[in-house]
């Protein structure tokens, strides 16, 4: 009977379904035919024999090269020969290969013999079980490919112990080793899958080809094969097989070999899947060392199927061949993949890998390349040197200098987004020095963890600008991003927290996505997924989470489990070995299901070492070949018991058990059962009834909550099932890790204005957490806001996004596998404003003045002052001997307030040091660093000392002002002034320049034409008599910038005249202040002014504006990034300001328009005047003649307050209304008027266009023209009379008349789009005269005339002539019989449209030769018999009465020869037309005739040359003879007569004229006939 593997012999059930009819009808086979098949190689296996004699007989001298040779050269013969055996022993490819004559057996058995150890049993065993094999290779070619087919002789017995085949180590050629072959175990699916497979063939074929490459290959277990010795009998009995035999036994092996091929071809193409295997590099690439400007090629081949996709990686980042265009050059053909690298610079030092990947997994090899660069621009030395100095820095692998300053410019802030979203965050990299050829490395980090880029993550740098985008934002995206810029050994870097808030949920209520899915433990029956839990419930608790999976290469999502699963970990089952999958998850709700998470990344259902040995050493791929081992097939030995059985997590869910493999467990792989039983009972149950575990892992399901478990395990094999291991302890069936207690104490406090630090305590006895989730809301406000998505470790954090000046309360919860804690209590309110801390260090100390026995020092503010302004400075100072400073000593007790301090008490000649520190409200700050030493001693230059307190403010896009103090010392005479010098930051000393020309006597300076982006220093000097003094100390960098919401000084006068200056500033922290200064001065108790502060506005106002009060007001607002501006009052603002108070405090109201007067539609007369605005309390006065008039019968008045309209209607005008009119307005304590004038002349106009309007208004009650008669020209040069109406109806109609004659139209006119139309076509001289149209109904009529006569007719017909000239076509040429005609097409022709001719530039005058006409539509000029001298340029004009119109044409050259030689050739066709021969005419079609008459026929002919004459009948020539007469006379007149007619006279005569001109025929038809009577008479005659 059949082997069928272990599992199928327990469970009968299965068995029916695995096996396959091609199966069974070939094991039926087998059994029929065993004793016939045993002995069919008998020849082969008496070849072998004799082997293994002279084997043993040279065994004592050892194994050699050339015996190794000679046996690796058997078995190459034999795999040429047989193919029917690739699937059996390779110890019997040695014993068959007689059949190709191999010299190796048949002429030199001797050296057979030293070609294998392992045959030195008999044959007989060989011969059976290449029989087996050969019917399982049958079995295996119809398509059971994942099947073991082990065929047992049950007359032979199977060794009790599988052995394994010893290996031999002499053989160098590994390549053709053939020894140590096994037979690997071929495991059906025991479960089918839905949707994976659905027939019986389907699931016998899925099995994985993995399994058999892990056992044949990596663990070496397998069936082996005995070896038995043959008796001398048996070798005897094969020795005497007749030649005949062998003969037909080859003949046999040859058509089983085809069979087989064809059979396995065709199940290979069937059957792909069997393919499947990891890539694997055939050929690595190699390193290289090469110079600059060569290129270098790596070179790389791989195998795998299905075809492994090979990307190429730059020191482990993707080669992107676009961002370089010609840089790379990426092929891959057949196999075979090269990445080309062009002109490689030094730059281009890297490790390179290439990746294969597919769906069985992926696989790398890496390869250097080292540039090389010459000496010359860079000596490359240099590039080696660790020691060597290079002034003023040090040569470092990394570049040139061993320290470099590194900044920061344009940083990026705290960002927020929203899952989805793109995020972008990039920083300006400054680095000093900037070396060429040297890069620095760019790393960014997330939470402290290096990030690379994915299809998640972009990294780019520009050379100035590094940038990182988030290309779909995910709250695993969440977190403080570092960026890290280093060259050499040192680095900077920079950070900003990113906040990621959930998406949009698409139901409403559903809760966020959760995030952080990853896959914990991947083995072959399961995946343990785990996730986070998202912070935002949506209002509702959370009920648990489904969790989906979807298989690499697809898009088909399927869901793991029926129930939601509140436990953020869950085993996954069903999964198919040696396929890789990704997972996502979705939480659930009442309201509803939330978005999925990020899918986590790819993982192959596979055991960790399976999965490693893969990556690591990728087996061979499997190409479905069973190898047979020199050994019987035997059952192997019964597995011992599973080791150290644990349960390493237990939930409500399942419950997964771990364990050890036993140490015995034969040669051949093992699998499990796990059984399990209620606690307290011996009731086992097996869990996985229906197929073994592969994995020394389990997950179980289907467990009652709450009740306590134990679990064993069996091992099993082909040989049964083993003892069962020590089972578990009681385990209940509940949730191991509870959910974590609350946090306690949470302790919020001051960070920035904008963000708030959040502390708090780790819950107790908490376990496993995950992080924490904090929630922030407004006191009182009862609404809650997630303060993070992606749990925080640790416990602070800072808040962001907060609104600056609102108190906040907060809470925490903490996270673990199991759930999210409660919260935690509420932390105490907290307004949200910035943290005061101590100021740090002053900088820039500098010695003012210097006398014997004291200096005054000079220093700059703190960049940061700590939130609250400085109360004062701390000065230190220490004497400096030989170079030695000594002991600090205080130099102030009391702080000073300036920036600016006098050391008293200081040795003379004495060199010190200082340091200055900086106070406020939260302390002392830390010292600044010592100054260089300074020698205390007597000034005696006679220039100034250095200005100090140099500062910039109001700094634009354009310009700034500069602010300074004078000199301490001002040396031997008084400063008379200062000058200003400036420069860009990055250039160099020399590039200073002087602002101003000529001293300033002032202390300040606004600075203009500065250039946008550009960054500025600043330093001052004063002069005296003496000279220009020592600069000052550098001002810090400033970039000429308009900083978004900066705002200016606003002018303002009030309702009651006040002016004020006004400046508002929004980013003002809680101790900032407003200071105004005049001229830059601050000013103080100033009598004349008032400042009145709120909140973020000031105002300062001014009682009296006058001359002492012209100036520059400056407002800076402290505690803020610079925020300050000015206004200028100067003589000229002041007088605008003062009269602009002077309309405050005495407002008239202002007007849009003065009073007008205008004429309404029925002719009554508006009055009407528009102000500005208008308050509800507005009222108007109406005065005519200096009389108040109000509204009534004759008057209409109206007031309309939105608008500011004030009118008044009067229905008519009288004589009586001639006068002034008044419109006086009055609003609050605001007044106005304006009046008008009608007297006269005026008056009069308007009282007629009033009157003319009204009867208007009348005649457009009935039918009536909206406009009057006119005229227009179509394009088509026709005239239409068109003018539009109105108020038309039905019954409406129009009569058209021509000098008082009605013109009848064919139809009525349907007055579409209201215009009326009449049509004239080829308007002429005859159409002119006087047009009139009529509109009429029952509601009245109107009509209107034009005349079109005399000038208005002649602009009419010039306006057709234009048309028609337009019209005109390009001139043609055309040649005629007469001569050349050049001609132009025009709609139509007129009179009125006069035509000349030009011939090179002069006019043409008519002659018989040379004439003009117009045919119809055609305008021509006819020249008969042309010349030569008729060449040239021919111009048409066309002149309609006020323009000249021209087509030109040339006639010459080849156009001219042209239409000359058509000329020619029509000339001759028309004298051959004319003088050819021809029949004019006499001659009938037909002719019917008696018999027995005569007949006479004429005719007349004509040519010239006169033409010859011939006849023919019924196509025949026919010349006249007794019977028929044939005439022609005077070379014109052609007779044909025939006495007496007879039917044989019947017949088709045609006359031919013909002369050198052409030939005509004329033909007639003659018909005799014979009457009745005599037919009649002929007939009897007859009879």
């Amino acid at each position: 009977m059949m082997s069928l593997p272990f599992y199928q012999r327990h469970h009968e059930h299965y068995d029916r379904a695995y096996r396959h009819k091609a199966l069974s009808s070939t094991v039926s086979q087998y059994q029929k035919e065993t004793k016939s098949k045993s002995a069919v190689y008998a020849q082969g296996s008496a070849a072998y024999a004799r082997g293994s004699a002279a084997y043993r007989h040279s065994s004592a001298a050892g194994f050699s090269l050339d015996s190794s040779a000679a046996y690796s050269h058997g078995s190459s013969a034999y795999d040429l020969e047989s193919a029917a055996y690739s699937y059996g022993s390779a110890a019997y490819d040695h014993s068959a290969a007689q059949s190709k004559r191999s010299a190796a057996y048949s002429l030199d058995s001797e050296s057979l013999s030293t070609s294998s150890a392992a045959h030195s049993h008999a044959s007989e065993s060989i011969n059976k079980l290449a029989a087996a094999y050969r019917l399982g290779s049958e079995a295996y070619s119809l398509g059971l490919k994942n099947s073991n087919l082990m065929i047992e002789d049950q007359s032979y017995k199977m060794s009790p112990k599988a052995k394994r085949a010893k290996q031999s180590l002499i053989s160098e050629d590994k390549e053709n080793e053939a020894l140590d072959y096994s037979v690997p175990i071929f495991t059906g699916r025991a479960v089918n899958i839905s949707g994976i497979t659905d027939t019986e063939e389907e699931r016998i074929k899925e099995s994985a080809a993995y399994v058999a490459k892990r056992n044949l290959f990596a663990t070496g277990e397998g069936v082996s094969v005995s070896k038995v010795a043959k008796t001398t009998s048996e070798e005897q009995h094969h020795e005497k097989k007749s030649r005949k035999v062998a003969i037909r036994e080859s003949a046999e092996r040859v058509a089983m070999k085809k069979t087989l091929e064809e059979t396995q071809a065709f199940h290979k193409k069937l059957n792909q899947d069997k393919l499947l295997h990891a890539p694997e590099f055939i050929i690595e690439p190699r390193s290289h060392t090469i110079w600059e400007k060569e290129n270098v090629r790596f070179n790389c081949s791989v195998a795998g199927w299905p075809e492994p996709r090979v990307t190429w990686y730059k020191n482990n980042v993707p080669i992107d061949v676009q961002a370089h265009p010609g840089k790379y050059i990426i092929q891959s053909r057949y196999g075979l993949h090269s990445l080309e690298i062009t002109e490689c610079e030094f730059d281009d030092t890297a490790q390179y890998h290439a990746s294969a990947m597919n769906v069985k997994g992926e696989v790398s090899v890496y390869a250097s390349l080292v540039v090389k660069r010459y000496k010359g621009e860079i000596d490359a030395s240099l590039l080696h040197a660790r020691n060597l100095s290079l002034s003023p820095f040090a040569v470092t692998p990394h570049g040139y200098a061993s320290r470099f300053e590194i900044s920061f410019v344009d940083k990026f802030d705290v960002a927020f987004g929203r899952e989805g979203e793109t995020m972008s965050l990039g920083c300006t990299v400054v680095i000093n020095p900037d070396i060429k050829r040297f890069k620095p490395d760019i790393e960014w980090y997330r939470n402290g963890v290096l990030i690379t880029p994915s299809k998640w993550v972009q990294m780019q740098w520009s050379g100035e600008r590094a940038s990182l985008t988030l290309t779909h934002a995910n709250k695993e995206d969440e977190g403080l991003y570092t960026l890290r810029v280093a060259m050499g050994e040192y680095y900077e870097e920079y950070s900003g927290y990113v906040f990621v808030r959930d998406a949009d949920a698409e139901i409403p209520g559903a809760p966020g996505a959760p995030l952080d899915v990853q896959c914990l433990d991947a083995n072959k029956d399961y995946v343990i997924v785990s996730w986070k839990q998202p912070a935002v419930d949506g209002g509702n608790p959370i009920l648990g989470y489904f969790i989906d999976r979807c298989e690499v290469g697809t898009s088909h999502w399927t869901q793991c489990n029926e129930n939601p699963v509140k436990f953020a970990r869950f085993p996954v089952t069903g999964l198919i070995e040696g396929r890789s999958y990704i997972f996502r998850v979705r939480a659930v709700n009442k309201a509803g299901v939330s978005l999925p998470s990020r899918v986590s990344e790819p993982v192959a259902a596979l055991d960790p070492a399976d999965r490693a040995r893969l990556k690591s050493h990728p087996s061979a791929p499997w190409t479905g070949q069973i190898i047979v081992t020199e050994e019987e097939p035997a059952e192997g030995v019964v597995p011992g018991a599973p080791t150290d059985l644990q349960v390493i997590e237990a939930t409500k869910n399942y419950v997964v058990l771990s364990w050890k493999p036993p140490g015995q467990r034969g040669h051949e792989g093992i699998m499990y059962y796990v059984e399990k039983c209620v606690a307290g009972t011996e009731d086992w149950q097996r869990v996985n009834t229906e197929i073994p575990v592969k994995s020394p892992r389990f997950a179980v399901f289907d467990l009652s909550e709450g009740k306590s478990y134990c679990f064993r395990v069996r091992c099993c094999n082909s040989a049964g099932i083993g003892e069962p291991s020590e089972a578990t302890e009681a385990t209940v069936v509940d949730d191991k890790l509870d959910i974590p207690k609350a946090p306690g104490r949470i302790m919020p406090t001051r960070n920035t204005d904008t963000s708030v630090v959040v502390t708090w305590t780790e819950p107790p006895d908490a376990k496993e957490l995950v992080g924490y989730y904090i929630e922030s809301s407004v006191e009182g406000s009862g609404r809650w806001e997630p303060c993070n998505n992606n749990p925080v470790k640790g416990t602070r954090f800072i808040c962001h996004g907060l609104s600056n000046g609102e108190k906040y309360i907060f809470r925490v919860r903490a996270v673990n596998a199991a759930g999210l804690s409660e919260f935690s209590q509420e932390s105490e309110p907290i307004e949200v404003k910035a943290a005061i801390a101590a100021p740090s260090p002053p900088y820039d100390i500098v010695v003012l003045e210097s006398v014997r026995d004291s200096m005054v020092l000079g220093w700059k503010q703190p960049e940061a002052i700590g939130g609250t302004e400085i109360t004062g400075y701390y000065v230190n100072y220490r004497e400096v001997v030989d170079g030695v400073p000594g002991k600090w000593k205080e130099a102030n007790i009391k702080a000073v307030t300036e920036r600016a301090y006098r050391i008293q008490d200081l040795k003379e000649n004495m060199v010190y040091q200082f340091q200055v520190a900086a106070a406020n409200l939260a302390g002392v700050g830390t010292p600044s660093k010592p100054s260089k030493p300074f020698k205390c001693e007597e000034w005696t230059i006679a220039v100034p000392g250095p200005p100090h307190d140099v500062k910039c403010t109001e700094v634009r896009k354009d310009s700034l002002v500069l602010l300074w103090k004078e000199p301490v010392y001002s040396g031997r005479s008084p400063i008379v002034g200062y000058y200003v010098d400036m420069k860009e930051t990055e250039a160099k000393e020399e590039h200073w320049r002087s602002v101003n020309e000529k001293p300033l006597q002032k202390k300040f300076l606004k600075i203009g034409g500065l250039t946008q982006g550009v960054s500025y220093v600043f330093r001052v000097r004063a002069t005296n008599q003496a000279g220009v003094g020592k600069p000052s100390d550098v001002t810090d960098a400033v970039i000429a910038e308009t900083r978004p919401g900066t705002k200016e000084v606003v002018v303002d006068v009030d309702d009651n005249g006040v002016i004020s200056l006004n400046f508002e500033c929004d980013q003002m922290s809680p101790d900032s202040k407003f200071i105004w200064s005049k001229n830059y001065e601050p000013i103080e108790d100033d009598p004349r002014l008032n400042i009145d502060t709120k909140g973020g506005k000031s105002k300062l106002s001014f009682k009296d504006l006058g001359e002492d009060d012209l100036g520059i007001y400056s407002c800076i607002v402290t505690d803020t990034d610079g925020v300050s501006s000015s206004y200028t009052i100067n003589e000229e603002e002041m007088k605008r300001l003062l009269a602009l108070s002077h309309e405050r405090q005495f407002p008239t109201v202002p007007l849009i328009s003065e009073l007008a007067v205008e004429i309404l539609e029925k002719g009554e007369v508006r009055f009407w005047l528009q102000a500005e605005k208008l308050s509800g309390n507005a009222k108007a006065n109406f005065v005519f003649n200096d009389k108040e008039i109000f509204n009534g019968e004759k008057y209409k008045m109206k007031v309309d307050r939105n608008t500011g309209l004030v009118e008044m209607i009067m229905d008519k005008l009288e004589e009586k209304d001639e006068g002034t009119y008044t419109f006086q307005l009055q609003d609050g304590k605001a007044t106005n008027q304006s009046s008008l004038v009608l007297i006269g002349d005026v008056f009069k106009k308007l009282r007629d266009e009033a009157d003319f309007q009204k009867k208007e208004w009348h005649r457009k009650q009935g039918p009536h023209f909206v406009d009057k008669l006119g005229w227009e020209v179509t394009d088509e040069c026709n005239v239409m009379l068109k003018c539009k109406v109105a108020n038309i109806k039905k019954e409406t109609h129009i009569v058209w008349y021509k000098d008082d004659r009605e013109i009848m139209v064919d139809e009525e006119h349907d007055f579409k789009d209201g215009v009326c139309t009449l049509l004239i076509s080829e308007f002429s001289k005859k159409d002119a005269g006087t047009y009139e149209v009529i509109l009429k109904d029952d509601r009245g009529k109107d009509s209107s005339e034009l005349k079109l006569k005399d000038t208005a007719f002649a602009d009419l017909m010039n306006e057709v002539c234009r048309r028609i000239a337009l019209s005109a076509t390009d001139l043609k040429i055309q040649s005629t019989a007469e001569g050349i005609r050049l001609y132009s097409y025009v709609t139509y022709y007129v009179e009125d449209l006069r035509v000349g001719w030009v011939h090179n530039d002069t006019q043409i005058k008519f002659t018989d030769r040379m004439r003009t006409g117009v045919t119809g539509e055609q305008i021509w000029l006819q020249i008969n018999e042309p010349t030569p001298q008729d060449k040239g340029r021919y111009i048409m004009e066309l002149f309609d009465g006020s323009t000249t119109h021209k087509k030109t044409v040339d006639l010459s050259g080849q156009a001219f020869d042209e239409a000359f030689a058509e000329f020619q050739r029509l000339k001759q066709a028309a004298i051959a037309e004319k003088n050819r021969a021809r029949v004019l005419g006499g001659l009938p079609d037909v002719v019917t005739i008696q018999e027995g008459k005569a007949l006479n026929l004429s005719c007349t002919v004509w040519g010239d040359p006169t033409p010859e004459v011939s006849w023919l009948k019924n196509e025949k020539s026919f010349v006249s003879d007794a019977n028929c007469i044939l005439k022609f006379e005077s070379g014109k007149n052609v007779s044909f007569s025939i006495s007496t007619v007879s039917t044989q006279d019947s017949g088709k005569y045609s006359i031919v004229v013909k002369n050198k001109y052409g030939t005509e025929t004329s033909d007639v038809t003659v018909s005799v006939y014979i009457p009745e009577e005599e037919r009649e008479s002929e007939q009897e005659k007859k009879q």
